[in-house]
Formats: C-alpha cells, structure tokens, sequence
C-alpha cells in the first residue's frame, strides 16, 4: 500500500512541474553544465511532419502550425533535416543551393518564422549541414565540370581519363557500388561516395572551406542554435587516392573515416565559426576508435561540443539481438566518456528504421510497453537524447512489399544492383522491410483522419494503415498512452540533474534480459531497471527497494515488491530514487 501511495505522489509532483527547466534547477550550479549537454533534442524529417499546403509534401508551414505540440513534448532543440535547395535525389541531402529554401519546404520568409517561433517557445533550432559533398546541379559542380581551368575545378576530385581508370572507390549509394563517375565534358571521373548526383567536396582546398565557413557564418547570423554536420567524418581525402586491399568495402568507414586533415580543418571550423556563436556542434561519425572520438569532442581540442556514434544503432538484427551485447556497447561508450568529451544518445534518426520495430517489440500486446521502455533508456542515460519524430506515438515499421513504395535511393539502388546480379529479390526485399530508411519516413500520424491529418494531397509516400489507432489526437487524449508517457520521462530528466551529469554504473551485467543501472550525483542516486524481453524477468541486483521512492514506471499498477525479489514484467521500465 506504501509502494502504491509513494509512486502516486511522485507521479503527480512529476506532473504538476511538467514545465521545470535547468534553469530552476540545480544543475546550473554544475560547473561543467552546457546548455547542450542539458538539451533533449527532437529530430524533424521536415517532408514527413506535416504538408500545409497540400502537395503530399511536409513543409515549414505545417511545421509552424505545430509548434505548440513541439512545445508540449517538453523538447528544448529541434534537429531539423536539411530544408536547402536540392533537386532531391536523396531527400535533401543534395543540396545545389545553401543559403536558399528548397521551394518544396517554402520560402526563406518561412524558415525565419519557424525559429522565431521556435524561440519564442525557448526552443532552440539545430541545423543539418551536408558538407561532405553537395549536389551535381550546384553552380560550383557545374562550372568544376565545364573545364580542367575552371577556377571551381578544385571544388571538387576529379580524376583525368588519361591516367588511366582510377583506384576503385566504393560507394554506399551507386548501383553498381562505383565511387567514380565518368563525365566525358572534360575527359575525367569525379569521386562521389553517395550517389552519382553527390559529388564529394574537396576539403583540401582552402577557397573551398572559406566558401563554406561563410555559409555557416550566414546561418548563424540569422539565430540558428546548432550544427549538425552530416557524413563529415569522411570530408577530408588523401588526394593521391592510394588503392585499397581487396574486400575493403566491407569495413569501408576503416579507409574513409577521419582521414587526412580532418581535424585541422575541425579545428579550423571551430575558429572561424564555432567559437564566434554560443552554437552546440555535432558530427555524424565517431571515427573508427574512442581515440577517434575523442581527439574529435574533447574540449581542450577546439573541434566539437558531442560525437554521434552508430556502434549502438547498428545493433539489431532481423533475426533480434543480444541485450548482452547491447549493454557492453552503451557502458563501453559511457567509461570512455565520462571524464572528457560528451556523448549522444539516441536509437533512431532518419537512416534507421523505427526504434520499437527494430529494439521493442511492435506487436499490438507489446508496442506501447516496449516504445515506453526505450525511451525511459534514452532519457536516463549519460548523454544528450535525441528522440525521432513519431517514436513519441510509439510509431512502426510499414514494411512495404512492393518496391515501387519505397522511395528512398538507397533502398532502389540496391534493388537495382540485386537485380543486376541475379540476387534473391525475395530476401531481399524482407530485409528491407526491417531496415530501410524508408520506415521511419513515413508521415507523422495527427489523427484516424485521411492520410492521418499528415496532408489533403497525396502523401509522397504512403501513410502506414495503423494511424488510425497509432495517432497523436487518440494518444493526447489517453493518460496512460506512449505520447503521455514520453512527456513524464522527458520532465524526469529535466528535473533529475543527475540523469544528465550523473555517473553511470552498470548493474546485473550478465543478466542477458534485464538492464540495470545507477545515475549518481547531483546530490542523488537514481536506479533505473529496464526489461527487454516479453516474458518476466528478474533483476539479481541487491538494493533494498523498501524504502526507494518510484518516480515512474510504464504499467498502470506499481510493481509489487516479493520479499525483496525485483521481478519485472515484459518490457517494464522503472525508475527508483534511492535513499543516500
């Protein structure tokens, strides 16, 4: 009865000061305290949040006329995907103008009104920079290909027939995995890791890097909060383009990551840039090390603020995967950071799949304890959070069977290759049911409405059939929903200094079903138990539980104590402040 009684206080103060901020807490005393490190961050894939104008397409006007419910998550910084001119080859990240708006999103007009909005609610907004390659329609693509004289031919690397075919590059996107494309205007192949309309920048080139600190300068000058540099860890190139040993494409990021300068031209960011603005920066990519990683986010390097590491996103498996394994890499990463450098901490973005699909469990018993579960996991541990779109809702896979629904040039891309060489097309596409980028691009789900309130237009990819029982209308009004739930675990961390600046220590590490760990500091000690499977299971851990107040958990009824035995039902979450 006392366990009830406690947990039914903690709920309502949890509640009751949903709006609390660091600001009214004590970690602003904390000396190491950044606003960054504070930040929970919302990732928006601008083309599948919300379509105002009716062309199937989402765009900065629907995401404007949301901005209240961005508001109510308790979000501090929104992740925006890139929203720059681009002919869209991959969604954006093409861009052939940087300092304009692609007409598909709106007008400039309309971005300046989304980060005052934004601001206005004490949001910050987070940029996505696409600076490892822009699109082959850009004017300095257009001009480097017209002639070898061309004042932009550096922009880019070119590669002149008359040396002969050059060393074999791999590319994650080409179809026939072909990192150099011919173009016979100037007799010469360009190198494009992605796809034959990315050509790769030359970071090696100084008038290059000028060109594009000034883009960055323009952006920040306008209020933006943050960068976020996509693919990054692969810009810099050793311009003699060595050949690489046989099968290296299997282990590519070994040959591509953090080569060359990379970190002087960071460094070189950071003063021209970085240290100009009060701007958070993060790269994706942690390089092939935790050396790597932090000669990139160390403060006393000058580089970046937090590393974006796919070590644990790269985890599942169609077949599942191991929670052993799962718990290595997450505690790994924490004791390697927790004295320098700073982490981030997610389980989706817009390359993976959907969280509860891949992670949870997204069968209808066990969607919304599995969605709770992990994003209880994302916001209790060391690091900043960044939550993706719609996994709020607990939103799933689509897992299309027809490739003509995908829309994603990877997925295509590989289709055609599979094609090509006479793959099983049928193994294939049910991988890609589990993995596709396209899962987790499908429209946000507002209501049981057409195309689920997303657009009065055809959607631009198809609405997944469950949104009329997954939607935020349905969810808002339910307390005890995946929506509701995010809410209450997103003020827990903002109101727990220690679940920021906390120290971490793993409990019950060979308990192949239970994670269990400790937050401590901040003046409080906080223990977290996580189930990840869909059966009970018990956590071997020896703390009194007694007299521990639970702050929150995802069943309606607290658990029940049996004579100190901690057992936990499928997929539960629970948090303990403990008694110091």
């Amino acid at each position: 009865m006392k366990q009830h009684l406690r947990f039914a206080i903690s709920f309502f103060i949890l509640t009751f000061f949903a709006k609390n901020t660091f600001a009214q807490s004590p970690a602003s005393a904390n000396p190491n305290a950044k606003w960054w490190k504070e930040a929970i961050i919302y990732q928006i894939y601008p083309r599948s949040f919300k379509d105002a104008d009716g062309d199937g397409i989402g765009d900065l006007k629907g995401i404007i006329s949301k901005l209240d419910y961005i508001k109510s998550l308790g979000v501090t910084a929104v992740w925006l995907n890139p929203i720059y001119s681009s002919p869209n080859d991959d969604n954006g990240y093409d861009v052939s103008d940087y300092r304009n708006i692609m007409k598909d999103f709106g007008t400039m007009e309309d971005f300046d009104a989304l980060l005052k909005g934004l601001h206005e609610r004490g949001i910050k907004l987070v940029m996505d920079f696409v600076l490892n390659h822009s699109s082959d329609e850009h004017k300095w693509f257009q001009q480097s290909r017209s002639s070898r004289y061309n004042i932009y031919r550096d922009y880019y690397h070119w590669w002149n027939a008359e040396n002969g075919k050059p060393p074999y590059r791999y590319s994650l996107f080409d179809v026939n995995g072909d990192a150099w494309k011919y173009d016979s205007l100037t007799n010469a192949y360009y190198l494009h890791y992605f796809s034959r309309k990315q050509p790769d920048l030359n970071w090696e080139n100084p008038t290059l890097r000028q060109e594009v600190f000034d883009i960055m300068k323009f952006w920040a000058d306008k209020g933006i909060d943050g960068f976020r540099l996509d693919a990054f860890q692969f810009a810099a190139k050793d311009t003699t383009y060595p050949g690489f040993p046989n099968g290296f494409e299997k282990k590519f990021n070994l040959y591509y990551a953090m080569q060359g300068n990379l970190h002087g031209y960071l460094q070189q960011m950071y003063h021209e840039v970085f240290s100009k603005y009060d701007v958070m920066s993060v790269a994706e990519g942690a390089g092939n090390s935790f050396a790597d990683a932090h000669n990139l986010v160390d403060s006393n390097r000058h580089e970046l603020n937090m590393t974006y590491a796919f070590d644990g996103v790269d985890i599942p498996k169609p077949e599942g995967y191991s929670l052993l394994h799962f718990k290595e890499v997450f505690s790994k990463w924490d004791s390697a950071f927790q004295n320098d450098g700073w982490l981030s901490i997610f389980l989706s973005n817009h390359d993976q799949a959907r969280m509860v699909s891949r992670f949870g469990n997204d069968s209808p018993p066990f969607r919304d304890l599995s969605s709770k579960m992990l994003a209880t996991f994302i916001m209790t541990m060391r690091g900043t959070p960044y939550f993706y779109y719609g996994d709020e809702l607990g939103m799933t896979n689509i897992r299309f069977d027809d490739i003509r629904d995908y829309r994603d040039i990877e997925t295509l891309n590989a289709y055609e290759h599979q094609k090509n060489i006479g793959g099983d097309l049928k193994k294939f596409m049910k991988l890609k049911a589990f993995e596709s980028r396209d899962n987790g691009r499908t429209p946000f789900q507002w209501n049981h409405s057409t195309n689920a309130g997303f657009t009065s237009g055809t959607p631009w990819i198809k609405v997944n059939p469950n949104y009329k029982t997954i939607n935020e209308e349905t969810e808002n009004a339910d307390p005890n929903s995946v929506l509701n739930y995010f809410k209450n675990v997103v003020n827990l961390r903002k109101t727990h200094p220690a679940l920021v600046y906390g120290k971490y220590d793993l409990l019950d590490k060979t308990n192949p079903d239970v994670y269990a760990y400790t937050r401590t500091g901040e003046g409080e000690k906080l223990l977290i138990l996580l189930n990840f499977t869909s059966k009970n299971a018990k956590a071997n851990i020896k703390i009194d539980l007694s007299k521990a107040n639970l702050l929150l958990s995802n069943y309606k009824i607290p658990p029940s104590l049996d004579q100190g035995n901690i057992v936990l039902r499928p997929y539960e979450s629970m948090v303990y402040k403990l008694p110091r």
